[in-house]
């Protein structure tokens, strides 16, 4: 997209959480309710202190329903000395709805239905998977959780399996009436969420294109700073903040997660 010469007034962070225990296993978590790992604590920590070594601060936190996000929002704030920061949830943040997928593992799956299916499943912007029915072995664990008798909808209406443009599409009116407000109103706001949720956000702010949001990767615990003007669009690219050269080697670790690899012949 092209950057115009507006001054920057306003920033937003967007945070993919840390690793989480599928993750590493390398398995479709989406709205299962799975912790973080060992490691994931320590990306959230690091975070949090390149964050305020930076000399970044935030009033205001929004995370998803889900456990790892809401974990890595404390376990940043914390790192950061903010502990007091307000952190709001919504489940119009969480991770995008994988339907009959979860819980599989991607690279089996790339093995029994090609790299190029699951790419599709994981990546494309309006592929939407499989529903998940009630025969499904977290179906009960995920509808049958309290935290969703909180949502803003009934429980049978929330969804059963997602596109990105599904995700983008339940979060705008939360973005717009919720987030967008705490922005223009002066506000340092922090997002963290999950990657698909960043990622149809991105889409939206940056106004990415449905096939150019394939290739956008987002690594778990590195912090995206957008830098917005009065109508929170941006002046300059998005900022991945921290060592780059780990950054891209996190980017490509997501990317194989796609992949047949030697473990799943």
């Amino acid at each position: 997209m092209r950057f115009g010469c507006e001054m920057s007034k306003h920033k937003l962070f967007l945070l993919r959480h840390g690793e989480g225990a599928w993750i590493k296993e390398n398995r479709f978590c989406s709205w299962v309710d799975q912790k973080l790992s060992e490691a994931g604590i320590v990306e959230a920590q690091e975070c949090g202190r390149l964050l305020k070594e930076q000399g970044y601060t935030f009033d205001r936190v929004f995370t998803s329903l889900l456990s790892r996000s809401i974990h890595t929002a404390w376990l940043v704030i914390e790192a950061m000395g903010e502990e007091w920061v307000p952190v709001t949830k919504s489940w119009r943040l969480n991770e995008r709805h994988y339907g009959a997928l979860i819980g599989l593992n991607r690279a089996e799956m790339a093995l029994n239905h090609g790299e190029e299916q699951v790419k599709q499943w994981r990546r494309s912007y309006d592929i939407t998977p499989p529903p998940i029915d009630e025969l499904h072995p977290y179906f009960n664990e995920i509808y049958n959780d309290r935290r969703y008798s909180t949502c803003d909808v009934p429980t049978e209406q929330l969804p059963r399996s997602e596109s990105l443009k599904e995700v983008l599409d339940r979060l705008l009116p939360y973005w717009n009436e919720v987030i967008v407000p705490e922005i223009k109103s002066g506000h340092t706001v922090l997002i963290s969420a999950h990657g698909n949720s960043c990622r149809a956000l991105l889409k939206h702010i940056e106004n990415i294109s449905a096939d150019d949001i394939v290739g956008v990767t987002l690594p778990t615990g590195i912090p995206v700073l957008l830098e917005l003007d009065e109508d929170l669009k941006p002046v300059k690219p998005r900022q991945l903040l921290g060592d780059q050269e780990k950054i891209q080697a996190a980017i490509k670790k997501v990317e194989d997660q796609g992949k047949v690899n030697a473990s799943s012949k």
